[in-house]
Parts: structure tokens; C-alpha cells; sequence
């Protein structure tokens, strides 16, 4: 499969390696197609790995990940384009967090609305899941660098587009599928991001980013 990884931070490098791992071919979307960093990524992965601008980057994709700051989300899958990203499913990683203020941030988008729900109005055509970011990257794509049972979250409008996420979660990044939680439509995923000003305190009080939710149910 040809996918798009948009963001050449840690979370889209994480995210690519593991998708790389797994047989298919990886482009790291970045502004300019002479990102630095995801330049060198590219090179040291091998020929199913490459780097190039969002928009080059989703036109022939089968599959895209959204792995951008969220601030930037909005204008990264514009430069992307619409046309695009029309049917596709797009796996939205992304949270709102606005650094401007210094650590530890806040939410830039919060309470009666979400970036999940922002990218979905902005490309309705566009097939959007919130998954996978309420937990640091490297227990997205390996679980059991925690302990025991934990949970992912799942938001979307489209029932196909969710089932089509689930089999992506169990079936390559290894989340067992009774721990994987649908929370309905995409207003949910406001749910999710508002957990990270709490993981962000949890982070530095743990020191370490390998911990994750568990749902315990009477």
C-alpha cells in the first residue's frame, strides 16, 4: 500500500518506520521536498521510503496519516489539497497544542469543538478517524511497551472508515480489538484531545512516555 505520512517529527517518523516494517511504501509529507530532516529519514530507509511535499505526497497515496503539529494541521492538508484527499481515509494523530505561551501548553481549539472536527469541516469529502493520540508514539505502534490492557480511542463519521482504522490497528501496530474503544462521531475526538493537558502533566511527573489509559468497566 502507498501511503502518506504528513510530518517529519518524531510522531511521523515513528508512525513511518513501523508502516515501513510492514512491507508498504512510506512518503514523509513536509512543506518543501527538501526538508532536511525527513530528507535524511528518507535516504536511511531504503527505496520504499521517500520524502516529498504534502501535496506530491497524498496525490497517488492509498492511505494518509496526519502526523503534523496540530497548529499547522489545517494549513499542511491545504497545501495537500483537497482534490487530493477526496475519499481517501485519513488518520487524524494530530492534537491542538499551542506552545506559544511556553510549557506546558494549552489546547488551541477546546471545549465546543475539536481539530478533528475542524479538518473534517474544512475536507468534507474526506474520510477522517481521530485515533491514536492520546499516548506518545512509540506505544502507538508497539502496545506493549505498557503493561497490561490498555485502550485506543476511535472518532469518525464514517462506520467503514472506523472499521477499515480498527483492522489498521490490530492488524499491523498489534492493539488487541476488545481494548479498542469507538466513541461515535467525530465531536468525540474532543474528548481525546482535551486528555493531553493531563498526559503532559503525567509526562513529567513519570518521567517516561510509556504509560497509556485503561478503561475499567463494573
Amino acid at each position: 500500500m502507498r501511503i502518506a505520512v504528513l510530518g517529519t517529527g518524531t510522531v511521523g517518523q515513528t508512525i513511518g518506520e513501523k508502516l515501513l516494517s510492514l512491507g508498504h511504501h512510506v512518503t514523509l509529507g513536509s512543506r518543501t521536498a527538501d526538508h532536511e530532516k525527513g530528507k535524511a529519514w528518507a535516504d536511511a530507509h531504503g527505496d520504499h521510503a521517500a520524502l516529498a511535499t504534502f501535496q506530491d505526497a497524498t496525490r497517488d497515496a492509498d492511505l494518509v496519516f496526519n502526523c503534523t503539529a496540530g497548529v499547522g494541521s489545517l494549513e499542511a492538508l491545504q497545501a495537500a489539497g483537497a482534490d487530493n484527499l477526496r475519499g481517501k481515509v485519513l488518520l487524524d494523530i494530530s492534537n491542538p497544542l499551542d506552545f506559544s505561551q511556553g510549557f506546558p501548553p494549552s489546547l488551541s481549539i477546546a471545549n465546543t469543538d475539536s481539530l478533528g472536527e475542524a479538518i473534517q469541516r474544512a475536507f468534507p469529502d474526506t474520510l477522517v478517524v481521530k485515533t491514536l493520540n492520546t499516548m506518545a508514539c512509540p506505544v502507538m505502534v508497539d502496545p506493549s511497551r505498557v503493561p497490561g490492557d490498555h485502550n485506543v480511542f476511535v472518532s469518525g463519521n464514517d462506520a467503514g472508515a472506523k472499521t477499515q482504522v480498527t483492522q489498521i490497528l490490530t492488524e499491523w501496530f498489534g492493539w488487541k480489538k476488545n481494548l479498542i474503544i469507538d466513541l461515535g462521531d467525530i465531536t468525540t475526538a474532543r474528548g481525546t484531545e482535551q486528555w493531553l493537558p493531563l498526559w503532559v502533566r503525567l509526562y513529567g511527573t513519570l518521567g517516561t512516555g510509556d504509560f497509556n489509559l485503561h478503561v475499567v468497566r463494573a
